[in-house]
């Protein structure tokens, strides 16, 4: 046997369910593993001797926000330096497609801020444009569900008419048939959280049809969180489609109990006939937009609209605020994470509350005024999760990784402000943190939530796996070594241990350093 790549010497995880590190060889032929096992009489044409390292296939971020951060810089070097080689984008209901009216001017401010001069309307014009541009890791989309009413309807907290709905379904049929893989909602976003339950169910439906997958960022993390685990299963239920969860958190101490009963009533459902799954990043801190803080009624009709309501609304929006957030100290827990203009660039990394302070403004003054200056663009971690909660989540079988995060390379126009650590450590935190000190999950448990378990759940054909026959993604790591280095003051570190990832076959990490290569594939 004459092949292109000889990895030796290592432990072979394959990504199964019962994967434990078995020590053995992996022969590589273009794109595709060619042979495992003793390969100690091949012939190769090169030949990297790992040392006892494990060899895993490359890891699926389950949960990735990287269509239009992808198209402005496809290195993807935060995702490649952790061992991720697919990503799952189009979440949180906001997808690279379809853009049409208000959807594509939602999207005009970040597109310029990206560098990203192309615009488009569908799957198809987007698809063409990245593989012109080219990248590192595979690509994978949902379509999202702020897209479809976004372009239908536009931001507007009324409901849909009989036609505007079939005119959503042939959206996401198009979207379907172009190789998006299922819908996604943000039910906390505009204008999903404008949508009612039947109206999800209906679009669900399609997705059943095309063996597609239902993913939602739920309509509350927090106060409403069981009702909002009620709805995604009424929605699988009555859809019959298969649902995840994205992020499954307990938001605010005063929900963290509530954790037990949410384990309950999707577990009950799974046994009753339905498909739930979920991911979540290891992290306690979440992340999102600044105005995520406000009430759904301030979103009403578009950025324009909410930012009036910023300047004229402030006495009704203060006493939404602080009717959901009482505590004076919870504005410790949010700090900014990035801007756009230059002269608050030193609020990066900084609570709301010391911002304020600094400022010698109330707390909610500074907010409103902050996102009026930065036209609603800034970016807030918010630190609101609890760490044995997040052990509990990781633990559960139907538990997959996602980071929750876009690609970003350490330099050029994706490195900006100060992204949540999640953006560059996630997966080697599981791995160093959660397997390695803690001991919350095995090595082969880690892995295959990392890799088989979402290539199943989201129908990635002969990926996830290490196999004859499968697609070359795969990620060699030091089981000692291993650990995430990012943080919340200086997120752009590369985590240490994970050595070499190729993408189809080709090399984009070598020795800890990427190197450049653009192998990634769209997988429709």
């Amino acid at each position: 046997m004459s092949i292109d790549l000889l990895l030796k010497d290592g432990f072979v995880i394959h990504g199964t369910e019962d994967g434990k590190p078995i020590r053995a060889d992996v022969a590589i032929e273009g794109e595709q593993i060619k042979a495992v096992g003793d390969l100690s009489h091949v012939d190769a044409k090169k030949t990297i001797s790992v040392n006892g390292q494990y060899i895993c296939p490359g890891f699926i971020d389950a949960h990735a926000h990287s269509e239009f951060t992808l198209l402005a810089d496809g290195r993807a070097e935060g995702k490649i330096s952790q061992g991720i080689t697919t990503e799952i984008n189009g979440n949180c209901g906001m997808s690279a497609a379809p853009l049409y009216g208000a959807a594509l001017e939602h999207r005009d401010r970040e597109l310029n801020d990206l560098g990203i001069k192309e615009r488009w309307n569908t799957f198809k014009e987007y698809f063409a444009l990245l593989e012109k541009k080219k990248f590192s890791t595979n690509f994978v989309t949902l379509t999202g569900h702020g897209n479809l009413r976004g372009s239908v309807k536009g931001y507007s907290d009324v409901p849909l008419e009989k036609d505007e709905l079939k005119e959503m379904i042939k959206l996401l049929r198009s979207s379907l048939d172009q190789g998006s893989r299922g819908m996604s909602t943000g039910l906390i976003y505009p204008p999903g959280v404008y949508s009612d339950t039947s109206e999800i169910i209906v679009l669900a439906r399609e997705i059943t049809g095309r063996d597609g997958i239902y993913t939602t960022h739920m309509r509350s993390e927090g106060d409403g969180l069981l009702e909002s685990v009620e709805e995604v299963v009424r929605i699988a239920h009555d859809s019959k489609v298969r649902a995840h969860i994205s992020h499954l958190k307990t938001s605010d101490e005063k929900n963290w109990n509530k954790l037990d009963n949410v384990f309950r009533i999707i577990e009950e459902s799974q046994k009753s006939g339905s498909t739930i799954t979920c991911d979540r990043y290891p992290y306690i801190a979440s992340g999102t937009d600044l105005d995520a803080v406000l009430p759904s009624w301030a979103f009403e009709g578009g950025r324009n609209k909410e930012i009036e309501r910023l300047k004229n609304e402030r006495a009704r929006l203060s006493e939404d605020i602080l009717r959901e957030h009482p505590d004076p100290s919870s504005w410790q827990k949010v700090l900014v994470s990035s801007v756009n203009l230059d002269k608050n660039k030193w609020m990066e990394g900084k609570s709301l509350a010391d911002i304020a302070e600094s400022r010698n403004q109330l707390t909610l003054t500074c907010l409103f005024d902050l996102l009026i200056e930065e036209e609603l663009m800034v970016a807030a971690i918010y630190f609101v999760m609890n760490e044995d909660n997040l052990k509990s989540i990781l633990k559960q079988s139907y538990t997959m990784i996602g980071s929750d995060s876009s690609a970003r390379s350490f330099d050029g126009i994706t490195a900006k402000g100060k992204p949540h650590p999640r953006a560059f450590g996630s997966f080697p935190k599981i791995l160093g943190r959660y397997v390695k000190e803690q001991g919350v999950l095995s090595p082969g448990e880690a892995v295959y939530k990392m890799t088989g378990l979402p290539a199943k759940t989201f129908g990635l054909n002969r990926r996830g796996i290490i196999a004859p026959g499968f697609f070359a993604d795969i990620t060699v790591f030091d089981p000692e070594t291993v650990l995430d280095k990012a943080d919340y003051v200086n997120p752009y570190q590369k985590p240490e241990g994970i050595h070499h990832v190729f993408v189809n076959g080709s090399q984009v990490l070598q020795n800890g350093e990427p190197t450049g290569a653009l192998p990634g594939r769209i997988i429709r």
